[in-house]
């Protein structure tokens, strides 16, 4: 009983001493603002500092510092466990960029946090540094804009949460270091996150960044162990590269999408030298040059779906393991080894690849192919067989699968010939398409509906054999799959008989149609068809070749357009010339992507008074 009390007693009297000596519980409130007094300490908004740094000179470890809205021109240097808390990175601003050299803007010790400030870093070369973070720091919640590298670290225990970094060679570059990443938002840096890691006890983690880069997004230079997960990045330039690994202990690579939209077709989703290399419901989309490139040996790369250029590279295929992917829409699926039969080719059916519709989404569809279709020994959170691509496996999501229409029919020609027309398009490759409806119309830009439906086939072409002569046709056609679900229609085809003399004739790519009536007097109208989106004009001269009218000039989708010329309303402004029968010319010039011309064409009018 007594050894129980002494116990007791000294339990209670190292209690006290917590207490009273605890840094934390003795810490203190201070505050900065352009209003306050600026009277030492600093206890309230009515005495508070004008200055960030002359506030944190008298504090102690644990105090926190409230900072109001202002523009603060000055270098921090933080204490050990200072807390320095802006009013919001909208209007609390630290401003270094016309200070004299200072090497970093914000230098953080072991265990501060920094959170609601907008950086404003120099970019020249010596003073273009954000901040400097040793141990234990926390970074949240901050905007930090041009200069040399954004965030560096050689601490340990970081936490670089929910930033907004852009404009920088570095954003965040870290050495020696097992930090947790996460939620932060980098755009246009040579190098977004950059580890230099070389131990392998060090673990970094890169979870759900949103990165937009013409160069490198994130890179790991050799060592370390680290995970990187549910990662969004857009690749702009021709030697971007998503995540590049170079010779690490284990790299755990987990449900990150990559997608590249402008980027010549040369960058790279995922460069990796590591051995191994644990790749798991990763997606690869766009212009991408190569999903995966893998050197050396023991490489696992399964469950991902992938659509660049050439899906997965092998420099030495040596003991790799690639196994239930999903290559789709590339020019070569894989080079420098022979897939396995768990590797499919299948359109993977997401909710929205389309960028003209809206947000990108990347979950599956109800009846996608790649539905428990994955690696059987990996399973989603659901218990179920891992899904393959994106939000599939134990780092995935719960989501219930939409039941969507099919995308509309592309690529409707037409060939026209006495008597009939043959119409063709590209098949639709959804898992669950059932047959296609078409659509005929004597008026342009017509409703694809039950009043136009003129027919149904489960083929990709359909033989309309006229009954009686037309000045012109128009078709659309739509896809329904095996529920019922109808796709939008097509894009329209336009036959216009009036223009036609000699048969058969192709109407399936860029097309200037002759105009109706013809002759004319005043109006008429003039189609034309764009095989894809362009740049279009359509002029109108008159004999000695001056324009009568600028009929169009602007960019346009691809698909079909009528225009209307009206010689009242042209650009001459001679009275005789308005009035003057005879033969007028229409030329259309497209340029399509690089601003490179792709079709001219023109054809004679006649208009009579």
């Amino acid at each position: 009983m007594k050894t129980k009390q002494s116990t007791l007693s000294l339990l209670f009297f190292f209690s006290l001493l917590t207490f009273y000596f605890s840094p934390e519980l003795n810490a203190t409130i201070r505050y900065v603002s352009k209003t306050g007094s600026s009277t030492p300490p600093y206890t309230s908004w009515a005495t508070a500092a004008d200055s960030i740094q002359k506030c944190i000179n008298i504090c102690e470890y644990g105090d926190t510092i409230y900072v109001a809205n202002g523009v603060y021109k000055e270098k921090i240097v933080m204490i050990p466990g200072l807390s320095l808390i802006g009013a919001g990175m909208d209007s609390c601003v630290i401003d270094t960029r016309d200070l004299p050299m200072q090497n970093y803007s914000v230098y953080l010790d072991e265990g501060s946090l920094i959170e609601n400030f907008f950086i404003k870093v120099s970019n020249n070369s010596e003073n273009g540094y954000g901040f400097y973070a040793k141990d234990s720091v926390k970074i949240t919640f901050n905007r930090v804009t041009s200069g040399v590298t954004a965030i560096r670290s050689m601490g340990i225990n970081l936490i670089i949460k929910e930033n907004f970094i852009s404009s920088f060679q570095f954003g965040i570059q870290v050495s020696n270091s097992s930090p947790s990443i996460i939620r932060n938002t980098i755009t246009n840096c040579d190098y977004s996150i950059y580890m230099n890691t070389p131990y392998l006890y060090y673990e970094p983690i890169i979870d759900s960044n949103y990165i937009d880069t013409y160069g490198s997004a994130i890179s790991n230079s050799f060592g370390s162990k680290p995970t990187v997960r549910n990662n969004f990045i857009i690749l702009r330039g021709r030697s971007s590269v998503g995540f590049s690994n170079g010779y690490s202990d284990t790299a755990k690579v987990y449900n990150n999408v990559v997608i590249a939209f402008d980027s010549l077709g040369e960058a790279t989703g995922f460069y990796n030298s590591a051995l191994p290399h644990l790749s798991y419901n990763n997606f690869v989309y766009g212009k991408v040059k190569n999903g995966f490139v893998v050197s050396r040996y023991n490489k696992f790369i399964n469950n991902s779906s992938i659509g660049p250029i050439t899906g997965v590279l092998f420099g030495t295929p040596i003991g790799m393991e690639v196994h239930y992917n999903n290559v789709w829409n590339s020019q070569i699926s894989y080079s420098g080894f022979t897939p396995d039969s768990t590797n499919t080719t299948v359109d993977p059916m997401i909710v929205n690849d389309d960028t003209t519709q809206g947000e990108l989404d990347f979950h599956l569809q109800k009846f996608s192919p790649l539905i428990d279709a994955g690696d059987p020994t990996i399973l989603d959170l659901d218990g179920t067989r891992s899904d393959i691509g994106l939000y599939g496996g134990p780092f995935g999501q719960r989501y219930i699968y939409q039941d969507l229409p099919p995308k509309p029919p592309v690529n409707l020609t037409a060939l026209v010939d006495s008597g009939r027309i043959l119409l063709r398009w590209n098949r639709n490759t959804e898992a669950d398409s059932s047959h296609y409806n078409i659509f005929r119309s004597l008026n342009p830009d017509f409703t694809a509906d039950s009043t136009t439906l003129f027919g149904s086939t489960t083929d990709t072409f359909f033989v309309d054999k006229l009954n009686q002569e037309y000045e012109r046709l128009y078709y659309k056609i739509t896809c329904v799959d095996r529920q019922g679900n109808q796709s939008n229609p097509s894009e329209e085809i336009a036959i216009v008989f009036s223009s036609i003399n000699d048969y058969p004739i192709t109407i399936n790519d860029y097309y200037l149609y002759q105009n109706y009536p013809n002759p004319f007097n005043p109006t008429t109208k003039i189609g034309y068809r764009l095989k894809e989106d362009g740049y279009v004009k359509l002029y109108v001269y008159n004999i000695k070749g001056e324009v009568v009218d600028i009929l169009v000039n602007q960019y346009q989708q691809g698909g079909y357009y009528e225009v209307e010329f009206n010689v009242g309303n042209s650009l001459q402004t001679d009275p005789q010339t308005l009035i003057a029968s005879g033969i007028y010319i229409y030329q259309i010039m497209v340029r399509g992507r690089g601003d490179i011309p792709v079709f001219t064409d023109s054809k004679k009018m006649l208009f009579i008074k």
